[in-house]
C-alpha cells in the first residue's frame, strides 16, 4: 500500500506541469522559510537567476514590479524551496505553485554532502534546478537562456571545474562581474573597439580576453603556461 501511495505522489507532483507555458512571470521570496535571514547564502538570488534562465520574467517579493507583473496575481508562478536535509546530507527541492497555492510541479531533490553550509545549500539548489526538465521546456526559455554550463570553446582546452555565473555591473570603463554566490571573485572588463571583446582581469591575478562567440561568452587566459577557457554565464543587473 505504501508503494502505491508513493507512486501516486510522484505522478501528481507534476500533474499540472503542462500548464507552465501559460505563465510568463515568476515570483521568488526574498527569504525561504527554512532560513533565518533574507537571501541567506544568496539562495534567493540564485533561484531568481535560474527562473530567468528558464525564460520567466522574475521578481523577488522585495523588489518593485513591472505593471504587467503586478496587474494580476494569477499571471505568475510562485517559487518555494523545501528543505529535507538530514544530519549528513543537504537536500533541497524546488516547488512551483500557482496563485491558489496549488503545486504545479516539484523538482528532483538536489543533494550535497559538503560540510560548509553555504557551499552545500548552493550545490543542492543548483542540482534541483538543473533537474527541472519541465522548466527547461518552458516556451520562453529559448529566448532568455543563460547557458549556465557547457563545453569549452575548443575541446583541447581544459574547462574550469567551477561553474561560472556572474552578475554584471556597468562601470565607466566596461563592466565588473561578480559571482552570484557572493564569493570574493570578480572579473574586471575593459572595453575595446570591438563591442564583443574585452580585456579582462580576474581577481587581479589572471589577465586575458573576455569575448562573445555564437551568442555565448568566454574568458580565456594562461595559467601555468596552459591556456584555460571558461564558458561564462552573465546576468545584467
Amino acid at each position: 500500500m505504501k508503494k502505491i501511495t508513493l507512486l501516486l505522489l510522484i505522478i501528481t507532483g507534476c500533474a499540472y506541469s503542462q500548464n507552465l507555458n501559460t505563465y510568463k512571470f515568476a515570483l521568488v521570496p526574498s527569504k525561504f522559510s527554512f532560513l533565518k535571514e533574507a537571501n541567506l547564502y544568496n539562495l534567493n538570488v540564485l533561484a531568481k537567476l535560474y527562473m530567468i534562465k528558464y525564460g520567466f520574467d522574475t521578481y523577488m517579493d522585495n523588489e518593485s514590479y513591472s505593471t504587467d507583473f503586478a496587474q494580476d496575481n494569477c499571471n505568475k508562478v510562485f517559487i518555494d524551496v523545501v528543505n529535507s536535509s538530514t544530519m549528513f546530507t543537504t537536500k533541497l527541492s524546488v516547488v512551483v505553485k500557482d496563485c491558489k497555492n496549488t503545486i504545479l510541479c516539484t523538482s528532483q531533490e538536489g543533494k550535497s554532502n559538503e560540510k560548509d553550509y553555504k557551499l552545500a545549500y548552493t550545490l543542492a539548489l543548483r542540482e534541483a534546478f538543473d533537474s527541472f526538465n519541465v522548466l527547461k521546456n518552458h516556451v520562453y526559455s529559448t529566448q532568455k537562456s543563460l547557458g549556465m554550463i557547457g563545453e569549452p570553446v575548443l575541446q583541447e582546452m581544459p574547462i574550469q571545474p567551477k561553474t561560472s555565473l556572474y552578475i554584471a555591473q556597468k562601470t565607466s570603463l566596461g563592466f565588473d562581474l561578480h559571482l552570484s554566490d557572493n564569493e570574493i571573485i570578480t572579473i574586471k572588463l575593459l572595453q575595446t573597439s570591438n563591442k564583443d571583446v574585452f580585456l579582462a582581469k580576474k581577481n587581479n591575478s589572471f589577465e586575458g580576453v573576455f569575448f562573445r562567440k555564437d551568442k555565448e561568452w568566454f574568458f580565456e587566459y594562461y595559467q601555468n603556461e596552459k591556456l584555460v577557457s571558461e564558458k561564462v554565464s552573465v546576468w545584467l543587473n
